[in-house]
């Protein structure tokens, strides 16, 4: 359908190199687009990525550096821009997890864990819009996740779930700022997802309790990301902005 294409679009993702965001990298080049892959340097997956991009016979490019560094984003968008063309989506979702009870918490890991997940998005988002305002068009996707909206029982993670609910309101508080400007901002909040980051020994235990508590019954597939993506990245969405669509298999219900 015409209303969900990114044909010829070009399109930029934060932590292609893995998880949810090399599925949405894929899947916005199955969409139509040409697609600027982005991760930390030396990120094992990122090529794999660029190759079922290129694959699909769109154009992907393999981007190196770290969302906790505005020069490096700016950079990497300028190239992207060079080689892709003007950059017209961004799906942000470079981001880290991990559990520890609050009392005994390092400042270094809450810190850690804010400059990754929320700074890191704060300044991806700044340095999109930063070529996206001018020309009065962009959709933005954040990634947040349901822990942003609820607190998980039985994980210790109230440094992750804080920056989860800040890039919700975050987002919702750029697209407010960019609405009369062409650029919507829109986040997705994902609900227990078979990751990288959810086969952490410190959650290995509670894989099952994830499903049973999922009134559907089981995790997510990174793939069951792809479709919410696109629908906020292209025209099907258009009148769509603050949004934070849960994906979560029904489990906020609960």
């Amino acid at each position: 359908m015409q209303l969900f294409s990114l044909k010829d679009q070009v399109a930029f993702v934060t932590g292609a190199g893995s998880g949810i965001g090399q599925a949405i990298a894929v899947g916005l080049a199955e969409a139509g687009a040409d697609v600027a892959c982005f991760d930390l340097p030396g990120s094992p997956g990122i090529r794999s990525t660029v190759e079922r991009i290129e694959a699909l016979g769109r154009k992907g490019l393999a981007l190196a550096g770290s969302v906790t560094d505005r020069n490096e984003l700016d950079a990497a968008i300028a190239h992207t821009e060079k080689v892709l063309g003007d950059l017209a989506v961004a799906v942000n979702c470079a981001g880290i997890a991990n559990a520890q009870a609050a009392e005994d918490l390092e400042l270094e890991r809450w810190k850690s864990m804010m400059d990754i997940n929320l700074t890191g998005v704060f300044l991806s988002c700044q340095a999109q819009a930063a070529v996206m305002l001018p020309r009065g068009k962009g959709a933005i996707v954040n990634i947040a996740s349901m822990s942003g909206s609820i607190v998980n029982r039985g994980l210790l993670q109230a440094h992750y779930n804080a920056s989860k609910a800040g890039v919700i309101h975050l987002s919702k508080s750029l697209a407010m700022e960019w609405a009369d400007k062409g650029l919507r901002v829109n986040c997705i909040s994902p609900g227990y997802t078979a990751t990288p980051m959810n086969s952490r020994p410190e959650v290995a235990d509670q894989v099952k309790i994830f499903e049973q508590t999922t009134p559907m019954g089981r995790m997510a597939s990174v793939d069951e990301m792809v479709g919410p993506a696109i629908f906020l990245a292209s025209q099907a969405s258009s009148f769509c902005t603050g949004v934070d669509l849960l994906v979560d298999g029904g489990f906020v219900c609960w």
